[in-house]
């Protein structure tokens, strides 16, 4: 669902034709491949415009005075946080109910962002914190002009290198030409995510530079259990022999992508052990769904946004082509319903989707974690009722930090996954970022966090960059989406980070975060002197604080953007206080 960094999951991704979290519907292009029978386009008609996050439940109100330099848990409920503790100023201790080998990859991802304490017993309440945050960062959030930028201004208080351009813009469109056009005309510096038919124009223009992404990222093709007819895994395994990836793969993405044979990127230790995936076979996929009591198929849906991600370069026609291949090979008749990009993932994350969906997901930080737990861990509703032969070996495998030790675990869940068949992987995309020749320091990141601070645009002193969609809000803790955390990552940061345009964890608020000797309590020893953009100085209060308001559902700051906080729950376990 990046959505993560959910994730994470989370995922996303030329163009989607509707909405993603703000942008104006136009009617895209079917590009069906010749073979394929004609079928019905889609005939929702998406929201208007911009998006406003949802209001969510009314909470008690909030009381300065009964903070608490330590958080305490019980390890009860499947929590993996057990404490959080201001041990003085500037130290601050995590104590775990497990072992967490990935926990400085976890705690560096744009979704654990530190405020100040002050700012968000106010700002949480008033719901300002959603447009305008205070953070760490290299550049601060000016103003947010709904429907057309955010803009960015440079901190000049920033405690490490500053920003290299007063200004950072960020603008959007869905349609990948329209963002090709930006670029060429030079209103533009850069552009997430140029077409499939753009990029060798790019590679072949002196005035414009291609920078390519690792092929980070999953497309699937989702069920969700607890529907008719796919709580049968009969139903689940035809769809998986009946669907002709490499025929999507070929027709749809850029060269360098390459048909998934597991859930998670080779990239990842551990991501593609096991057995492959099923291939494409008709007859044993109809020789199924006869079994299943469906010799003539069925009726269902096909849900999707039109949120263009690494991973989904153009979902309507990608999606036409599902639906072909359905009806063409199995006789299953899938009508296409396209939601807002943010509607679809609250569905989603809710388990409420009955059909098809189709989704992805991007990198959120380099561990397998980020991918299988994710996704199919045993608080996930997404494909339903979860699976416990997936999730119990994945339990295990987070504990263990040796990835040889932990394969064992991840051969049972990668197995466990391609039997039941929660999803279909389709696709492990290329992808990249386009930018003006003149631009220095240019990169694309494996995690999809570019850090513009210290790109230079040529003679220029401001940097525009122009990606697939309007932020869904600022408060990227309680955000899984990929536009929102693009443009938090350059004004908020977390207590590790990762070094501009790798996977490799930095030093970030906190100079380091180390571990006692069996992983389960991790002292991370804060900067000193750091200045948030209200002029506070960052302090241990300010970072339990911002992980308290997250993790403890009865807190009456535990509010957000839709109150989900979905990463947190996911990476660290069950919330504090959560309901039974």
């Amino acid at each position: 669902m990046k959505n993560k960094r959910f994730l994470v999951f989370v995922m996303a991704l030329t163009a989607f034709s509707f909405i993603v979290a703000a942008c104006a519907p136009k009617e895209a292009a079917t590009s069906v491949a010749p073979s394929a029978p004609a079928v019905e386009k889609p005939t929702e008609v998406p929201p208007a415009d911009t998006q406003t996050p949802p209001t969510p439940t009314p909470r008690p109100p909030y009381d300065p005075a009964s903070f608490k330099k330590t958080v305490t848990g019980d390890c009860a409920n499947g929590q993996i946080l057990k404490e959080i503790s201001a041990v003085d100023d500037l130290t601050v201790k995590f104590s775990l109910c497990q072992p967490d080998p990935a926990f400085r990859e976890k705690v560096a991802f744009s979704a654990f962002q530190i405020q100040p304490k002050a700012y968000l017993e106010k700002a949480m309440v008033d719901r300002s914190i959603l447009e305008k945050p205070v953070g760490t960062g290299p550049y601060m959030v000016d103003k947010w002009n709904r429907g057309d930028s955010v803009v960015l201004k440079r901190f000049d208080d920033y405690w490490g290198e500053k920003a290299k351009t007063s200004q950072m813009i960020f603008k959007w469109s869905q349609e990948s030409a329209a963002r090709m056009l930006e670029l060429q005309s030079g209103t533009v510096d850069g552009i997430d995510n140029p077409g499939v038919e753009d990029i060798a124009k790019i590679e072949a223009d002196p005035e414009l530079q291609y920078k390519e992404r690792l092929a980070n990222n999953t497309l699937y093709i989702g069920f969700n259990n607890k529907y008719k007819p796919f709580d049968d895994v009969r139903v689940r395994r035809a769809i998986a022999m009946g669907v002709d990836r490499e025929r999507i793969v070929k027709n749809f993405f850029a060269p360098g992508s390459e048909v998934a044979d597991y859930f998670t990127p080779c990239l990842i230790p551990n991501a593609c052990v096991g057995t492959p995936w099923y291939e494409f076979d008709v007859a044993k996929a109809k020789e199924l769904l006869k079994e299943a009591g469906y010799p003539d198929g069925f009726k269902t849906t096909i849900t999707l946004r039109t949120a263009v991600r690494p991973y989904i370069p153009d979902p309507p026609a990608i999606a036409t082509e599902v639906q072909a291949q359905l009806k063409q090979n199995l006789n299953i008749d899938a009508e296409i319903v396209v939601l807002e990009s943010g509607a679809m993932l609250d569905q989603a994350a809710a388990g409420t989707i009955e059909g098809i969906h189709l989704l992805g997901w991007n990198a959120d930080y380099p561990h397998i974690t980020d991918w299988l737990d994710f996704h199919f861990g045993a608080s996930q509703k997404q494909f339903g009722e979860p699976f416990k032969e997936i999730y119990e070996p994945l339990k295990e495998g987070a504990k263990i930090a040796d990835p040889d030790k932990a394969k064992e675990y991840y051969v049972k869940a990668n197995n466990a996954v391609r039997e039941l068949v929660p999803m279909v992987p389709v696709v492990h995309s290329a992808s990249g970022v386009a930018y003006r020749a003149d631009v220095k320091n240019a990169h694309a990141s494996p995690l999809g966090n570019e850090y513009f601070a210290v790109m230079i645009p040529g003679e220029r002193d401001k940097f525009v960059f122009m990606q697939n969609a309007e932020p869904i809000s600022l408060f990227c803790n309680d955000e899984t989406d990929g536009e929102s955390l693009r443009v938090c990552e350059q004004a908020m940061e977390s207590l590790l980070s990762f070094k501009p345009g790798t996977q490799e964890v930095a030093p970030g608020l906190a100079t380091a975060c180390n571990p006692n000797e069996d992983l389960t309590e991790w002292t991370c020893n804060l900067r000193k002197n750091v200045k948030f953009h209200d002029g506070s100085t960052l302090t241990a209060d300010d970072v339990v604080m911002s992980w308290w308001v997250s993790w403890d559902y009865n807190m009456p700051l535990h509010i957000g953007s839709t109150g989900a906080f979905e990463y947190f729950v996911t990476l660290w376990g069950n919330f504090l206080n959560a309901p039974q």
